[in-house]
């Protein structure tokens, strides 16, 4: 809630709980979301500008924009829009402060007049950088683009200009590698390390691991073969208990820092294996408890892993597609996995069952698959 305006009596206060009135009475500026104290932030999901990742929110623009809130002393709010005309209808009714989406910047826009582009330049050059980086091509190739304010608000068009020209050089700094603390206070970089081991250590002693104990101890938690468990380490560190994503996952089984504050590792434990195991352990319970009706035990597990790596709500939206087209949502391959592999395709994950956005499907199918068969090979061969 915020204090937009006097009443008509003295020390009488109007009291409204969006921007809107505020806009219509002399437009909501940058001094008015400080005193708010949230950056209201309009974004299409995508893989460059918003997504959800492992309970975390991710994106290259967002976290842009979420380092600008961190500049002028705000928390950030996202509001997911559905097309471009809805975030900019959302924009000049007020819902919102700032388009942090790379708007195509043209010569004669037909919204010109109302809305002010921000950062053309520096945002252009760095989602065509971070394209080269990822080896994809940018959306509106070619095509100057810009995060967009209302020409109204002039004192944050040009603190959001100037941060952009200021920063710069550190957007990719801004973009990856960012670990927050459980609480979500703004955290330390860390850059990436991982050392793969071998994916059996002793074949002849039938020794996996040097954390195969671990496996064995927890695995009985939530009544999995103790090689499944070992499967997934290496998937996720290649049993490193040092390893951090570029994603900012931590630890032997990879914990992101909001989830291992939810299973009960500490910030001082992310790194020990042991404490590893036991939060991600403690994660799949809660996941086999989600997926309890999936009654096959060895589907269910499909269903485990993929939310392990996706995030349950992601795997909840491609049953819901599956559903929807008539599939059975209670099988992986050829029934749900067929829709993990197209949410990546704006036309599936912008349908109207889907909850959860943009994810990059073909990663945790690609992760379900190769733990599976890491798993059948250490049951061929461990025993």
């Amino acid at each position: 809630m915020m204090s937009c305006g006097k009443g008509d009596n003295a020390g009488e206060s109007a009291v409204f709980s969006s921007h809107e009135t505020c806009a219509e009475e002399g437009d909501f500026d940058l001094h008015d979301i400080q005193d708010n104290g949230e950056l209201i932030v309009l974004t299409l999901y995508g893989s460059s500008s918003y997504f959800e990742y492992r309970g975390e929110n991710f994106g290259s623009q967002y976290l842009l924009a979420d380092a600008y809130a961190n500049s002028i002393g705000v928390g950030i709010r996202v509001d997911v829009c559905r097309s471009r005309e809805e975030m900019l209808r959302k924009l000049l009714d007020g819902d919102g402060d700032v388009i942090a989406y790379g708007m195509s910047v043209g010569d004669e826009a037909e919204d010109d007049d109302s809305v002010a582009y921000c950062g053309a330049g520096q945002l252009t050059s760095f989602l065509d950088s971070l394209a080269v980086v990822r080896g994809e091509e940018r959306p509106n190739k070619g095509e100057r683009v810009a995060w967009a304010v209302r020409s109204t608000s002039t004192l944050l068009a040009e603190s959001l200009d100037g941060w952009m020209k200021d920063n710069e050089k550190h957007f990719f700094d801004y973009a990856t590698f960012r670990v927050r603390t459980s609480k979500g206070r703004r955290g330390r970089y860390y850059a990436p390390r991982r050392k793969v081991y071998a994916p059996i250590l002793n074949l002849a002693k039938g020794q996996i691991s040097v954390y195969d104990h671990l496996f064995k101890t927890y695995s009985a938690r939530c009544r999995w073969d103790w090689r499944l468990l070992a499967a997934q380490a290496y998937q996720e560190s290649g049993f490193d208990p040092n390893a951090v994503s570029w994603m900012g996952a931590l630890g032997l089984m990879q914990l992101m820092p909001s989830t291992a504050h939810d299973v009960g590792v500490g910030e001082n434990e992310v790194f020990n294996a042991e404490s590893s195991v036991r939060g991600a352990v403690r994660l799949i319970c809660q996941l086999e408890q989600h997926y309890s009706d999936v009654r096959d035990e060895d589907e269910r597990i499909n269903f485990v892993l993929a939310a392990y790596n996706a995030g349950a709500g992601h795997v909840d939206d491609a049953r819901a597609l599956c559903r929807k087209s008539g599939g059975n949502a209670d099988v992986w391959q050829g029934g749900v996995a067929t829709y993990v592999l197209r949410m990546s395709d704006a036309a599936y994950y912008n349908d109207e069952v889907v909850q959860h956005g943009y994810f990059r499907g073909s990663e945790t199918y690609g992760y379900v698959n190769s733990i599976r068969e890491r798993w059948r090979m250490y049951k061929s061969k461990i025993k």
